[in-house]
């Protein structure tokens, strides 16, 4: 069985950048894993952070169940996600279990610090899955595996000095839109705290209208989401591309 894991700093992360990748490597045979890091805590006005913390917890495992993917359980609060060795060694420990072929992270360059440090941890945690002496918590014996690590787009499709990102490549997600919107609408206490907060009027025409963008950067596609594809050193060969393999009729 081929693996496929996404890791974000927050529930909708997965929905908002990459889902509709995930979506179709599900269709394609690969199993699926979903993990946000932080718990959602500070994603809402209107409730405190415990209870805000269940709802989009529970939010996120109903997205997860859409498309059957395994659900991993948040690590902190949100804004908690830091670059300690505390951390890289559960995360560490999560990626020796799972075993992914497919690694899809955030942007290394983004507007919050969450998304940022969500991506320096994932991929020291991936970099130290084959060490032996690095010990995880719990404890795990080091995997050796091929892994392609895949950064997604930025929420915006700028970094935190609001200069343009430019993919590597695009897959083109024109054929599942509709299971992303799904997926998304499962995160129904985001609407109410992304319109107060940061002015935008409806959640899933935001989504649709930066997936239509994305797919006018490629000049080809009605919805695209866009990704570049991390350095294959202390991860796999140079050549070991596999997203670009299975996926090679809709990408760009």
């Amino acid at each position: 069985m081929k693996i496929a894991m996404a890791a974000v700093a927050h529930p909708d992360d997965i929905e908002l950048m990459m889902a509709g990748t995930l979506i179709m490597l599900r269709d394609v045979g690969y199993e699926l894993h979903y993990m946000n890091i932080a718990n959602g805590s500070c994603g809402s006005v209107t409730m405190g952070p415990e209870e805000t913390a269940r709802v989009r917890t529970q939010e996120s495992r109903n997205a997860a169940a859409l498309i059957g993917a395994t659900y991993h359980e948040p690590l902190v609060n949100d804004l908690e996600i830091l670059y300690t060795d505390a951390l890289v060694s559960k995360l560490c420990k999560i990626i020796r279990d799972v075993r992914p072929e497919v690694l899809f992270l955030p942007s290394p360059q983004d507007y919050m610090e969450d998304h940022m440090n969500s991506c320096r941890l994932m991929v020291t945690a991936a970099f130290c899955r084959n060490m032996p002496n690095y010990p995880t918590d719990p404890p795990s014996a080091a995997i050796d595996n091929e892994m392609a690590i895949y950064h997604a787009l930025p929420y915006g499709l700028t970094d935190q000095l609001r200069r343009p990102i430019t993919p590597d490549f695009y897959v083109d997600i024109s054929g599942v839109i509709e299971r992303k919107k799904s997926m998304l609408s499962c995160h129904k206490s985001q609407k109410e705290w992304l319109d107060k907060t940061q002015g935008l009027d409806n959640y899933l025409n935001m989504m649709t209208d930066m997936s239509a963008q994305v797919g006018r950067m490629s000049g080809k596609f009605e919805h695209a989401e866009g990704w570049r594809r991390h350095s294959h050193l202390g991860f796999a060969s140079e050549d070991f591309d596999p997203l670009r393999y299975v996926l090679a009729e809709l990408v760009l």
